[in-house]
């Protein structure tokens, strides 16, 4: 007596199919050939790195094995791809952040690879939320002889910088800013890794550094990017050669992630404003904010912020508000209700110039209209630059037949 066959779907083995056994995927290798493959001047692939990463996360990696990997990578570099895959394993360690929609063309930040009395973004994440930017800025901590911008700000008694995803959107939605580490829910990987590379000899890896940056500002979603790549005698790299090469590396692979970045190289031979170490700056970044402080800090502040785009719309819908437009048929017009651009798009802005003066006849604009204005203002890293045209095409009737 025979038992009859279960049905399957042709080719499937289980089924008595012809197709064959399916090809089973590779076994991911162990840390130890990893290892050894980058150690000898190998290349790892994306499985490779997502596997050293995970190990990583879930603590099946040793501290002995990790500092061998951070100093493999350290003697023997990675290529634009492994470095991109190291970024993005970083970056999925954790929770991707996300932003209400009508953010999207607002949401900038800027990161610098440390200085001595280096409190640029103090100074710079509350000018730009000012300027109607949102900022979810994650940062880090001292590395080297480099002070972190996280020390300095745990330096105010009671200030926490750690916060969820859920907590950064409410203050982004407050004060349009906030300054935050990594944590278990954001970047974990990279944390970890920061942490071992400060004790392992391996800050100064272009790879690594790249990844650590660049992985902490992809689960931010934003529209641009600017990175502060210090030279000089107090810096990661001494040579302006060797930042330019971070510099480009950064922008490469930033572009192969879809982010926006530009990268500004700036010197590192002496200290940035007058104040080093933790409180003493956090004071001068304050300073600074009240239009006071040192010239060098007021001036590199100022020249990371260019006029991207003018969002037309935003404009023009709270002017219809105002009573330039009709919301009902018949409805009468406001005719002197107006703004004037005070800037142009490609033009650098310095702290506390005005860019629009609206014309209006009633006592004064609302907030949520003047929150509004200030978010057509999208503002980006880039170096001043000449708007294009507007004129993008000419379309014209075919000729005529004769």
């Amino acid at each position: 007596m025979t038992t009859p066959e279960t049905p399957g779907a042709p080719g499937d083995p289980a089924a008595g199919g012809g197709g064959g056994p399916a090809e089973a995927p590779p076994e991911p290798r162990q840390l130890p050939e990893l290892i050894r493959t980058k150690r000898d001047g190998g290349r790892l692939t994306e499985a490779d790195i997502g596997g050293f990463v995970r190990a990583v996360v879930d603590r099946s990696a040793q501290d002995a094995q990790i500092g061998a990997m951070l100093m493999a990578i350290r003697l023997q570099g990675m290529d634009l791809e492994e470095t991109s895959a190291l970024t993005q394993a970083l970056a999925k360690s954790g929770q991707q952040l996300e932003w209400p929609e009508a953010w999207h063309q607002q949401l900038v930040d800027k990161h610098s690879t440390g200085g001595v009395g280096d409190k640029v973004s103090l100074v710079l994440a509350p000018a730009l939320a000012a300027c109607g930017c949102k900022v979810p800025m994650i940062s880090g901590r001292g590395l080297g002889h480099t002070g972190g911008t996280l020390d300095k700000l745990e330096s105010i008694p009671g200030f926490s910088v750690l916060q969820s995803p859920e907590q950064m959107q409410a203050l982004l939605e407050g004060v349009g800013c906030c300054i935050v580490g990594q944590s278990e829910q954001l970047v974990p990987a990279d944390g970890i890794l920061y942490a071992a590379r400060d004790v392992t000899a391996t800050v100064d890896s272009l790879p690594l550094i790249t990844a650590s940056i660049l992985s902490k500002k992809a689960v931010e979603g934003l529209s641009a990017l600017v990175v502060d790549v210090k030279f000089g005698e107090a810096a990661v790299f001494p040579s302006q050669e060797q930042a330019r090469e971070l510099a480009r590396a950064l922008v490469g692979v930033g572009a192969g992630l879809g982010l926006r970045v530009a990268a500004a190289l700036t010197a590192m031979d002496n200290p940035l404003g007058r104040n080093v170490g933790h409180t003493l700056e956090v004071e001068e970044a304050l300073l600074c904010l009240d239009g006071l402080g040192p010239p060098d800090l007021r001036d590199l502040v100022t020249r990371l912020g260019t006029v991207e785009r003018i969002r037309a719309l935003a404009l023009a819908r709270v002017l219809h508000e105002l009573g330039a437009g009709r919301s009902r048929a018949g409805q009468p017009l406001r005719h002197g209700v107006g703004a004037e651009l005070l800037v142009t798009v490609g033009q650098r802005l310095r702290r506390g110039t005005p860019w629009l003066r609206v014309h209006l006849d009633q006592p004064a604009l609302g907030g949520p209209q003047r929150r509004a204005l200030q978010g057509a203002l999208v503002l980006s890293g880039r170096e001043p630059f000449v708007a294009p045209s507007p004129f993008a095409e000419l379309v014209l009737p075919p000729p005529a037949a004769h």
